[in-house]
């Protein structure tokens, strides 16, 4: 993954409903009885919130940036008791619940989401001292890079997300489209960049990561001074719509083998917003097709993946060219990872960065192919 645990709305990286990780990262997990508190959730006391749920078993899924989640299994069946984390506003009652609406709304559309059970009182969240959590049935899956899709899956993903945008502005009011706004500016990001700079040099024990961030942060600078006067301006922005908001690999369950794999679940809603439609298909294209090492798109599964989600989305090339541009303009100009590394001494984003680094150096040299393959 790349930059798809985003905790600012460009994704999470959360685990939901999941069965098993990517080969690739696939992670341990540890089964035990089921118990009063399991990973730091008091399952006993929100599963008192249901009725006839009998949990004999507990199994710790692997742990996001943002929520905590226990699979749990009995004669019932199997469940995933999610604990929120998030407290920057995505995470209260109000908005869990809209999320929660939403993902029964698609499902009875006849897209592919599974929205939690009702506990006894009708709610679908249980707030316990000051936390709250969903109870989801258990989805059998797997999680599939999208260059192990051959040309029809990477169309049918497109599809997919464009049929989610067109069904999420379909169960949501109208709205009017928010005043446009620029690209960052790329003299506050020099500005970041020397405090980050500062930090990386200070930082004790030294890593080879420390050193890997001064280069790329003063190649950095160098792309930005180069580029600077392509900055996104604001009549630029493509339009905003209802978007799931962190669509990458690790929130979509396939079911079946090689070709006859499909989607059977798209999960963790938690960033469902207003934001720029193509913005979204554009970022989730890096982040289903690119190398895990290089961060290079494959640029052919991105044609047939793009489009379909025009075909599907009814987004013209314009808007794609536009998200594009933007996006490109974002991740140039985007450190959280680092952010995340010196400033809140939090190492969990530290894999990510040396792939998701070298791609903005490779688009910056490609991008009119990854134009082209996007909206041509």
């Amino acid at each position: 993954m790349l930059d798809g645990i985003r905790p600012d709305g460009g994704g999470s990286g959360r685990s939901i409903c999941r069965v098993t990780q990517d080969r690739a990262v696939q992670d341990r997990t540890a089964v035990e009885p089921a118990a009063d508190t399991v990973h730091g959730i008091p399952v006993a006391a929100v599963l008192r919130h249901y009725q006839d749920i009998d949990a004999q078993a507990a199994e710790r899924v692997s742990q996001g940036l943002l929520n905590r989640g226990v699979r749990l299994t009995g004669p019932g069946g199997g469940y995933f008791l999610k604990q929120y984390l998030d407290d920057a506003g995505h995470s209260s009652s109000g908005a869990i619940l809209d999320q929660h609406r939403a993902m029964a709304g698609l499902r009875d559309l006849g897209l592919p989401a599974v929205p939690p059970l009702a506990a006894a009182d009708g709610r679908t969240c249980v707030l316990r001292r000051g936390r709250r959590y969903a109870l989801f049935p258990w989805v059998e899956g797997e999680h599939r890079s999208g260059r192990s899709l051959d040309h029809r899956q990477c169309a049918a993903l497109g599809a997919l997300l464009g049929r989610l945008h067109r069904a999420l502005d379909r169960l949501h009011p109208p709205f009017e489209q928010p005043p446009p706004t620029a690209g960052v500016d790329p003299a506050d990001t020099d500005r970041t960049i020397s405090t980050l700079l500062s930090l990386a040099r200070l930082r004790v024990p030294q890593q080879p990561l420390d050193e890997l961030a001064r280069r790329r942060l003063r190649e950095r600078r160098e792309l930005l001074a180069a580029h600077a006067h392509r900055r996104p301006a604001a009549r630029t922005a493509p339009p905003t719509g209802w978007v799931h908001g962190d669509f990458h690999p690790l929130n979509l369950l396939y079911r079946g083998e090689g070709r006859a794999a499909e989607p059977v679940a798209v999960l963790d809603w938690d960033r469902l917003g207003l934001r720029p439609r193509t913005e979204e298909a554009v970022r989730a294209a890096t982040l289903f097709f690119h190398h895990p090492e290089t961060g290079v798109l494959d640029l052919s599964r991105v044609r047939h993946y793009a489009r379909a989600y025009r075909a599907e989305s009814g987004s013209t090339p314009e808007q794609l060219a536009a998200g594009v541009h933007r996006v490109w303009w974002e991740r140039l100009n985007d450190f959280w990872m680092l952010r995340w590394r010196y400033q809140r001494r939090d190492l969990r984003a530290d894999p990510l960065f040396p792939a998701a680094a070298a791609q903005i150096v490779w688009w910056c040299a490609e991008y009119e192919q990854v134009l082209d393959a996007c909206a041509n």
